[in-house]
C-alpha cells in the first residue's frame, strides 16, 4: 500500500555525532563544509528536515553531553544561561524567576512539559523566528551573546543578531556558548504577555515584554520588546520615551498601550489577520501595564512548575562515556525498561528506532511534530516526544517506554486507574496520557488539578473529553510515595534485535 505524502517519513539523518566538549563540537562543525548543524533539542530541525526543508544538511552535533553547557548562573549582575539549558529548566529556576521574571514567563508558555524538556533557549535565539517567545524578554532585558569558533570567542549584543526571519548574524563556523541576560534591578518591574490560539501547544499571534525602571512612582526607563508582529523582534521606542518621567495612571496606560500598537507593521497569516494583530497589541499591553501598575505581575506564576523532568532537574548525563556517532547502520546500544538492547540506528527519531528497531510499539505516532504527546517516553529521567529526538541520542541513555512503566506486582497504580475510571477510550493517545501522568505523580504525590492539566496539556485526545483522563489521576495519586518505589518491567528479553 502507498502511503500519501502526508503519512510517508522524509526524515534523513545521515550521520549524527554526540561529542563530549566545545572544542570536538566546533572542529566538526568547521570540517563540514556547512553541511551540520549544532543543535542541542533540535525540536524546530527535525521538523524541517523532515519536511524536506534541509536538503544539504547531512551531520546533527548534539552538544547535550558537553559538560558545563547546562548552567544557569547569577555572575555579577548577568544571569549567564548556558547553550543547553533548557525552557524545562530556565521556568523552574528560582533564580531566573526571581531576577529576570519575564523569561521564566515566557520560557514556561513554550509548547508542553516533553517539549520544554528538550528545547532551549539559545535555539530559540538561533532559530530566529519572530514567534519565538523568548526572544522578547531577552531583547528587553539587554542580552548579549557569547560565541565561539576555533578562532576564539567574542560576544555580541543580541540587538542587530537577527537580520531577517530565519536570518542570523553568525558565521558558520561559529556556535553560541550562552547568554548573558542582565539581571533585573530592585527598582525594575516587567512582564511577558502572550496571545496564542489556545492555552498551551500555541505559537504565538503576538508576543511582548515590558520592563519598566520606577523611582518611586515615576517612571525613569523602559524597555518594550514585541514579537511576531515583524520580520524580526522590535522595540516600541515612541513609547519607551512618552513613558519616561510620567507615572503609570490610567491616562498614561491609555496612549501608551496607543503608541504601543503603532509601533508594529503585522501581515496577514494563517494565525491572523494584520488588524487584529495590531487590535490586540493594544489590549495586551494594557493589560500589561495594569499589571505593572498594581505589581501584580507575579500573582499568576504557578505555586510549583509542572517539568516532568523527575529527579533529573532537567539536566542529561554528559562526559566522554556519553560521547558517540552514528550514521544508518550503526547500532544504538541503551538502557531500555531496565535491560541493555541494542538495535539498528536508521535515518530517523527515538520514535522509529523504538518501534521498529527495537519492536517496542507502545509509543504511538499521531502527529510526528510534537502537537499530541501519544509518543512519550523518558529519556534520562525526562519525559520527551520520542518524535522529535534523533535516534542516535538514544545511544547509552536510560529509556522507559509504556511497556516498561508496569511493575513486577503487576500494573502501575496509573494503569490500573485509567482502567477503573474508564479513561481509555480508543487507546491510540493512552500510552502518552499515562507516562505524562505517572511522571507527575513521580515528581508529586499530591498534585492539584492544575498541576495535573500543566502536565497533560502536551497530551491531545480526539475521542471526547478529558474528564475522565484526570480523575484516573487523582485516583492514582492516592498511592503516593510508592510511586518512588514501582520498578519498571525488564524487557531483557529483547536485548539483542534487528
Amino acid at each position: 500500500m502507498k502511503l500519501h505524502p502526508a503519512q510517508a517519513h522524509r526524515l534523513r539523518i545521515e550521520r549524527y555525532v554526540a561529542p563530549d566538549s566545545i572544542d570536538e563540537a566546533l572542529a566538526a562543525l568547521a570540517a563540514s563544509d556547512g553541511r551540520a548543524r549544532l543543535i542541542a533539542g533540535g525540536t524546530d530541525l527535525l521538523l524541517e528536515m523532515g519536511r524536506g526543508q534541509r536538503p544539504d544538511l547531512e551531520t546533527l552535533i548534539d552538544l547535550t553531553r558537553v559538560a558545563g553547557l547546562d548552567e544557569i548562573a547569577l555572575v555579577g549582575e548577568a544571569i549567564e544561561v548556558g547553550a543547553t539549558v533548557t525552557h524545562g529548566r530556565v521556568a523552574s529556576s528560582s533564580l531566573v524567576v526571581e531576577h529576570a521574571l519575564p523569561l521564566a514567563q515566557a520560557c514556561l508558555e513554550i509548547a508542553s512539559p516533553q517539549l520544554r524538556n528538550r528545547a532551549t533557549v539559545v535555539g530559540n535565539v538561533v532559530t530566529a523566528s519572530p514567534a519565538n517567545d523568548t526572544i522578547s524578554p531577552l531583547r528587553a532585558l539587554g542580552t548579549t551573546l557569547v560565541i565561539a569558533s576555533l578562532s576564539g570567542h567574542r560576544e555580541a549584543p543580541l540587538t542587530g543578531f537577527h537580520t531577517g526571519v530565519r536570518q542570523i548574524n553568525l558565521e558558520p563556523d561559529e556556535m553560541v556558548l550562552g547568554l548573558r541576560v542582565r539581571a533585573m534591578r530592585p527598582s525594575e518591574r516587567g512582564v511577558f504577555v502572550k496571545l496564542g490560539l489556545r492555552k498551551a501547544q500555541a505559537i504565538s499571534v503576538i508576543h511582548m515584554t515590558i520592563v519598566l525602571d520606577f523611582a518611586g512612582p515615576t517612571i525613569r526607563a523602559a524597555s518594550i520588546a514585541l514579537g511576531s508582529v515583524a520580520p524580526t523582534i522590535i522595540e516600541a521606542a515612541r513609547a519607551q520615551v512618552f513613558l519616561v518621567g510620567r507615572e503609570l495612571d490610567p491616562p498614561t496606560i491609555e496612549e501608551a498601550s496607543r503608541l504601543v500598537a503603532g509601533a508594529a507593521s503585522p501581515i496577514d497569516d494563517i494565525r491572523a489577520s494584520a488588524g487584529y494583530r495590531s487590535e490586540q497589541l493594544a489590549v495586551l499591553s494594557r493589560r500589561a501595564f495594569e499589571s505593572l501598575a498594581s505589581s501584580t505581575e507575579r500573582d499568576a506564576w504557578p505555586r510549583r512548575v509542572v517539568t516532568l523532568a523527575g529527579t533529573s532537574g532537567g539536566r542529561y548525563p554528559t562526559g566522554p562515556s556519553h560521547a558517540t556517532a552514528t550514521d544508518a547502520v550503526t547500532p544504538i546500544t541503551a538502557n531500555v525498561n531496565g535491560a541493555q538492547m541494542t538495535a539498528p540506528t536508521g535515518r530517523g527519531t527515538l520514535l522509529d528506532w523504538l518501534r521498529d528497531g527495537a519492536g517496542l510499539t507502545g509509543s504511538k505516532e499521531g502527529c510526528a511534530e510534537g502537537e499530541c504527546g501519544a509518543c512519550t517516553v523518558f529519556l534520562d529521567g525526562m519525559a520527551v516526544m520520542s518524535c522529535l529526538v534523533p535516534a542516535g541520542r538514544g545511544h547509552g541513555a536510560e529509556i522507559v517506554t509504556i511497556e516498561g512503566l508496569a511493575g513486577a506486582e503487576g500494573l502501575h497504580p496509573l494503569q490500573q486507574a485509567f482502567l477503573d475510571q474508564g479513561a481509555v477510550q480508543c487507546g491510540f493517545c493512552i500510552p502518552g496520557f499515562i507516562m505524562s501522568g505517572a511522571k507527575l505523580l513521580e515528581d508529586e504525590f499530591r498534585p492539584t488539578v492544575e498541576d495535573i492539566k500543566a502536565a497533560l496539556s502536551g497530551n491531545l485526545c480526539r475521542c471526547t473529553g478529558y474528564y475522565k483522563i484526570m480523575a484516573a489521576v487523582e485516583q492514582a495519586s492516592s498511592a503516593g510515595p510508592q510511586f518512588h518505589e514501582h520498578q519498571p518491567t525488564s524487557t531483557g528479553q529483547r536485548a539483542q534485535v534487528g
